[in-house]
């Protein structure tokens, strides 16, 4: 049993990274989405959004940090921007799209 359990975590540990283009296919899941940060937009007081692939409204997934743990992240707007990223969290519907609340820095990586 504790060598299945072992084999369960390796397997885990090696999953595949999911196009921003994909992460409609998984919503539910817990995973990490990948690629360009290609528009973003931070609302006094509120949300700040990372776009991926497309600027908004075109963009096939979302990065979401809330305003209160904007503060962990600095200033994401400017530092994401254009950059390749992954993204690590559960995959969620707002509006028919695919999103990922992110609540630490830990859950995001530049490439």
């Amino acid at each position: 049993m504790k060598i299945l359990y072992a084999l369960m975590l390796c397997t885990a540990s090696f999953a595949a990274d999911i196009p921003a283009a994909a992460a409609k296919d998984h919503m539910g899941e817990t995973g990490t989405v990948c690629g360009k940060v290609a528009g973003t937009r931070h609302l006094e007081n509120s949300i700040t959004f990372l776009n991926f692939e497309k600027p908004y409204p075109e963009s096939p997934f979302t990065a979401i940090i809330r305003a209160e743990d904007r503060a962990k992240f600095g200033k994401p707007e400017e530092t994401y921007k254009d950059k390749e990223v992954c993204v690590t969290g559960k995959i969620e519907e707002y509006n028919k799209r695919p999103q990922i609340v992110l609540t630490e820095p830990s859950q995001i990586k530049v490439r």
